[in-house]
């Protein structure tokens, strides 16, 4: 199994097509936001992580994804993951994520101990209205 990409999105909806086929629809792709309240402030940003399985490959595995700021972990998420082979899935992450000042964070997203696909996550000031 191999990671094909890891975003941050506010929504996904999957759908069918004639083939059968399977579209996915993702809407607001993000690698930054404002903070929503002033800081400190904890947020959940919702990761997407797609996944296939190449036909003949083993289709089970394990998806780590560990948050990180400077190199220091602050969030991890470890799940099974089951893939048909010769298809793709997708997987939802969410962690409670702390910011006490503007930063980034990254996601460390990898399958089996592979190697990480990196996404990273950007808070930025409160926008002021």
């Amino acid at each position: 199994m191999q990671i094909v990409a890891a975003l941050f999105i506010d929504e996904i909806e999957m759908r069918q097509v004639p083939g059968p086929a399977t579209r996915i629809d993702l809407r607001g792709i993000q690698f930054s936001a404002p903070a929503p309240t002033p800081f400190p402030v904890t947020i959940t940003p919702h990761l997407v992580v797609l996944i296939r399985c190449a036909p003949g490959d083993v289709g089970s595995g394990v998806l780590e994804v560990v948050f990180d700021r400077d190199g220091e972990e602050v969030a991890r998420n470890v799940a099974p993951v089951t893939v048909e082979p010769g298809r793709f899935t997708r997987q939802l992450v969410q962690a409670e994520l702390t910011f006490d000042e503007p930063g980034t964070i990254e996601a460390r997203c990898r399958i089996d101990q592979g190697d990480p696909i990196v996404v990273p996550y950007t808070l930025l000031e409160p926008v002021s209205e």
